[in-house]
């Protein structure tokens, strides 16, 4: 069985964070990455361009980060063919809905792991109509102490439930701002398991989820849609499996 590759999609680097994409991309790596996504806000800096550093993957990607959400739309698709990876930043119950009801929205991030408004029936069933995969970003469980780390893992313990309930896809990052805010996949793969999920769920989180977000955004992707892509044959031919369904 083949090894899993693990990604992080959530890492800022400068002028956001702390360090530069060659820092922390040779810092993922020793951390047994397979890559990363950089996600500066819009309208901090024109988004990174993918690229390999010494051979490692470096994913393009935007955090989308607005107040009104008849903005989100047009955002969204001003940034979504020229990077691989496009994040909402939500915490209100509008961003958050509206994020959740955009398929071209990748990921949800921040949306409200130390509020009460974060995931609730209805934007968990819209995530995954729209395939949205909502974040569990444990840098927040690194960070806090006390009472504040008590409630994220509360609620993040409640928007597990609905992550299953609904069949949500999810992903595991570190919100990294530098390298020393980056986490290894096995140690992200524990802090998950404090509040109720499982190894195999966590693995999923870091490696199949994001490869799939990677996939169906790289225009030299095989990807149709969920379940199904392009494989070789032989030349003129075009074959295309599934599974099935």
């Amino acid at each position: 069985m083949a090894r899993p590759v693990f990604y992080d999609l959530n890492v800022y680097s400068a002028p956001e964070g702390k360090n530069t994409i060659e820092e922390l991309a040779a810092f993922s790596s020793r951390l047994e990455f397979g890559g990363i996504a950089i996600i500066n806000p819009s309208g901090s800096s024109q988004p990174v361009k993918a690229k390999k550093v010494h051979g490692f993957e470096v994913f393009s990607g935007v955090e989308v980060r607005v107040d009104n959400p008849s903005r989100l739309h047009g955002m969204v698709g001003k940034y979504r063919k020229n990077t691989d990876i496009i994040v909402v930043r939500g915490g209100s119950e509008n961003i958050n809905r509206a994020a959740v009801e955009n398929s071209n929205v990748d990921i949800l991030c921040g949306f409200g792991s130390m509020k009460d408004n974060g995931l609730n029936h209805v934007l968990a069933k819209s995530a995954s109509d729209n395939n949205v995969a909502i974040s569990f970003d444990l840098g927040e469980v690194i960070v806090h102490r006390g009472g504040k780390r008590v409630r994220t893992l509360s609620n993040f313990r409640k928007d597990l439930a609905l992550v299953r309930k609904y069949n949500v896809p999810f992903i595991l990052t570190s919100n990294a701002r530098s390298c020393y805010d980056l986490r290894a996949p096995r140690e992200l793969i524990a802090l998950a398991g404090l509040f109720g999920m499982t190894k195999e769920e966590a693995v999923y989180g870091l490696s199949t989820i994001p490869e799939s977000i990677i996939s169906r955004n790289r225009p030299s992707s095989k990807y149709v849609f969920e379940g199904v892509e392009i494989v070789d044959g032989m030349p003129g031919d075009a074959t295309v499996e599934g599974d099935g369904q």
